[in-house]
């Protein structure tokens, strides 16, 4: 018998609008998630405790953990706190660094996961990945996807808007992230998953060509969804390929030798994407992204996050040990020093013009 379909991990709710934790209550009450409300929240001690006194009134069964950080023993110290607690699923209320450790510890006791961002810092919210800093300096970590996402644009607005400018750089990355996987699909026939690629290209070109800003809750619509579409890519494909080439590769290169001046995660990524579309000869692409990025307020050259020409040139120089085994446009290309710093300067004289 043909094979008809294929099944898709994705969350079973998905609901990004304003006001949208009002009805937190309900989409836990789902058969599928909690039918007797014995929940475990994991929270942060910023926002998430704040919007404690908010739901807690509408979630009685539920035991509220404050998670310390983001570190890989934060995670295990929570998924211990709560394996005796006998509920339903976890629910991860609050940033990056709390859902990360949520899905971690979730995992670990063999819980489902929902997700309540508080701000959209990066793709992570909806990812098979859990990110959490160990002794060796930071992890990766497969996880389940979450079950459910509920995103509140009223919550996402009052954060920071640092946070929501770090998210358009890592929604806009995919497209240099898939260009990418293209790239070695051709060169080394590394096997690439169509419909993992067209969810993450589309996230990202619906963030890239949206004409609003940050204060549009039309806008922080796109960029949730593309976020979470970006997500449920990564699930599809089985690992982080389709959302993470030569710019997430310059960014790990940025943590490793600058730990204590590193940018935002997000900030990072689109400096290095757009860097990279331009290693590729897409020069156009390039300037339109690095338009794009001056209008959300994105850094488009080292000097906008702190670095000098010299430090980006030995970043994106260390960047392919980062991943090792990982082909994009900077192994294609293995570049020399001169060479870096003679592709720079085209690359700033392009994007002035």
């Amino acid at each position: 018998m043909p094979v008809l379909t294929r099944l898709i991990p994705s969350p079973v709710v998905v609901d990004i609008r304003a006001g949208a934790l009002d009805d937190l209550a309900g989409v836990l009450a789902d058969q599928r998630i909690s039918a007797s409300g014995k929940l475990a929240v994991a929270i942060s001690g910023g926002s998430g405790a704040v919007l404690r006194e908010r739901l807690a009134p509408a979630l009685p069964g539920a035991d509220w953990y404050e998670v310390g950080g983001g570190t890989l023993d934060n995670a295990i110290k929570l998924a211990d706190a709560m394996k005796s607690g006998h509920y339903d699923a976890v629910v991860g209320l609050g940033g990056g660094k709390i859902i990360d450790c949520a899905k971690y510890a979730a995992a670990r006791i063999g819980l489902p996961l929902v997700a309540v961002p508080t701000n959209l810092a990066h793709d992570g919210l909806c990812s098979p990945v859990a990110t959490l800093d160990n002794d060796a300096g930071r992890g990766s970590y497969g996880v389940p996807t979450p079950i459910a996402v509920v995103i509140d644009l009223d919550v996402i607005r009052a954060a920071p808007v640092r946070f929501v400018r770090s998210g358009i750089g890592d929604a806009v990355s995919n497209i240099s992230c898939i260009a990418d996987w293209e790239l070695s699909n051709r060169e080394t026939g590394e096997s690439i998953d169509g419909l993992a690629a067209a969810m993450a290209r589309q996230a990202g070109e619906a963030v890239l060509r949206h004409p609003g800003g940050v204060e549009d809750d039309g806008f922080l619509q796109v960029l949730a969804e593309g976020l979470v579409l970006t997500g449920i890519s990564m699930s599809i494909s089985g690992d982080s390929r389709p959302a993470s080439g030569a710019c997430h590769e310059i960014n790990h290169a940025f943590d490793i030798l600058f730990p204590k001046r590193a940018a935002s995660h997000g900030e990072q990524v689109a400096l290095g994407a757009a860097f990279a579309m331009h290693l590729r000869g897409a020069v156009e692409e390039s300037a339109l992204m690095a338009s794009v990025l001056r209008r959300h307020r994105l850094p488009v050259t080292p000097q906008d996050i702190g670095f000098s020409v010299d430090e980006f040139v030995q970043a994106v120089e260390f960047a392919p040990q980062t991943r090792p085994g990982r082909y994009t446009i900077l192994e294609h290309l293995d570049l020399s020093t001169d060479q870096i710093r003679d592709a720079y300067a085209d690359y700033a004289k392009t994007i002035r013009s």
